[in-house]
């Protein structure tokens, strides 16, 4: 048993009573990630009347936000295992907050943009925090998959939770609401979590690498920019300089690490084949799922004429199933096999994705909502298991680098999959066939054929808005064709590279 291999002072701290009370703090932590990543969305054509941004910096509020996470997060990770976990999850928290009110309150598109990006950087140390202290919480192997799974159901129910909030919000107050629902989420954690959460740090952790921070930072900020550059504008130098920029220091940053006595990220960790499956596992469904995800609410209010709240509520089924897949997830591993559950849970999400092939406008909501479901469930026991692997396959003392590592896979997915997906969408959304003196305006997004439509005469916006709906559907069908063949390829790396990968017995390295 893999309990006989720990130091007995170890088991016994995994076996306290506060560790699950300190759960429920780190809990809250990835319920203001998760909630905060879903409202703007929805927020968006209301802060678009109130400021008057111009495309550009519209897209920059979109997402600047994501920018600055995916290249802090690595980073992040690391300094938490510097200077305290604890610390640094109830600083970030604290500016979480802080930094939530100004986002409320912004004025001026420049003054949003700011806030967006400070509020990537209090939200790199969170997510990485929470995973690492769970990692150093929970010593014996079958509480920490069921802790893992409660960690991602709640990041589940966040995304679900969030738009049903922000639609209600949005219907009775002013888009700077969905903001402020941050802060008592954000009061309750830092105020128990001073008392309820340990420490933990690597005890012999070397020097915070300024340069190293400075060349990761650079790198995803370069490759993720430059991507979502060449999805929204085409190929183009500045997004191919910004992609190159980002590589080179990217490849600096591995060069780097490999020479430093003490890395910021050791590079090593990847020669751990559960390791490396587990990551490419989470990037690759991301990127599957993300641009799909990403036109799905559009599609549901601007083609189907749902409102806000109840598009969130339609998306609900992703959420019950990721919910309950999570919690059963650690023990369907256990009682069969890491690649089964992983590989199993991809390929339901690719099939559900190829269900999703046939939709149309008038597409019933048994459809949508079966396909949703399994989406969930697929994702719940995916994602639970890969970040228990990840974790489970490091010492303690780096938990939070290795967090972060499963936590930038997910924002470079992202990234890949909104650009790639979201590129198909848009290129077969542009080439609709629209009424003669339509604006350029109509074909650059379904939101801006609606916007045109409103000042059309009724059989010219009629004729418009059929075209443009169809010519969207038609897109979103063919990128979840594309994205059941990126799952159902993910689901066979799996099955390959999580060979004799095991929960049981991953206990404390020595």
């Amino acid at each position: 048993m893999t309990s006989t291999l720990q130091p007995a002072h170890a088991t016994e701290e995994g076996r306290r009573p506060g560790r699950w009370l300190a759960l429920s703090v780190l809990v809250l932590a990835v319920l203001l990630v998760a909630v905060d990543a879903t409202v703007l969305g929805l927020a968006t054509p209301f802060i678009s009347e109130d400021l008057k941004p111009s495309g550009t910096q519209l897209l920059w509020i979109g997402d600047v936000y994501s920018f600055v996470i995916a290249g802090l997060l690595v980073s992040m990770g690391s300094l938490g295992d510097r200077i305290g976990r604890k610390r640094l999850l109830l600083i970030g928290a604290t500016a979480f907050g802080v930094v939530s009110v100004l986002n409320a309150y912004a004025t001026t598109p420049e003054l949003m943009i700011l806030a967006r990006a400070l509020l990537g950087v209090a939200g790199a140390t969170l997510m990485p925090a929470t995973l690492a202290l769970i990692r150093n919480l929970f010593h014996d192997p079958r509480e920490r998959s069921l802790a893992i799974g409660i960690w991602g159901a709640t990041a589940s129910a966040g995304t679900a939770v969030g738009p049903v909030v922000g639609g209600f919000l949005l219907e009775h107050f002013w888009w700077g609401s969905v903001f402020l629902i941050n802060l008592p989420v954000m009061v309750v954690l830092v105020l128990v979590g001073i008392k309820l959460l340990p420490e933990s740090r690597n005890p012999a952790p070397g020097p915070w690498d300024l340069r190293s921070v400075v060349l990761s930072l650079v790198g995803m900020i370069g490759i993720v920019y430059g991507i979502k550059e060449a999805a929204s504008h085409g190929f183009s130098w500045p997004a191919l300089g910004a992609a190159a920029l980002g590589g080179a220091a990217l490849y600096g940053f591995v060069r780097r690490q490999l020479a430093l006595p003490i890395p910021l990220l050791d590079m090593r960790l990847f020669r751990d084949r559960g390791f490396s499956g587990a990551v490419l596992a989470d990037l690759l469904t991301i990127l599957g799922l993300s641009g799909l995800v990403f036109f799905l609410s559009q599609y549901l209010q601007l083609v189907q004429g749902r409102g806000p709240l109840e598009a969130g509520l339609a998306e609900l089924p992703a959420a019950i199933g990721a919910v309950v897949a999570g919690l059963l997830a650690g023990a369907a591993a256990r009682r069969y096999s890491v690649r089964a559950v992983v590989s199993g849970g991809l390929a339901a999400i690719g099939l559900a994705l190829a269900a999703l092939t046939v939709v149309d406008q008038s597409t019933g909501y048994p459809l949508l909502g079966t396909a949703l479901l399994v989406v969930g469930v697929g994702a719940g026991l995916s994602f639970t298991v890969t970040s228990d692997v990840i974790l489970g396959s490091v010492p303690k003392e780096q938990a939070g680098a290795a967090a972060a590592v499963s936590e930038t896979a997910y924002e470079l997915g992202a990234a890949l999959g909104i650009a790639l997906l979201g590129s198909i969408v848009t290129g077969v959304y542009r080439n609709f066939p629209a009424p003669t003196g339509t604006p350029a305006e109509a074909h650059e997004s379904l939101g801006g054929a609606v916007e045109t439509a409103a000042g059309l005469p009724t059989h010219t916006a009629e004729t418009l808005l059929n075209a443009a709906r169809e010519a969207f559907t038609d897109g979103i069908a063919l990128a979840a064709g594309a994205g059941a063949v990126v799952l159902l390829a993910a689901a066979g790396a799996a099955w390959v590279l999580l060979k004799g990968q095991r929960l049981e017995g991953r206990g404390d390295h020595p």
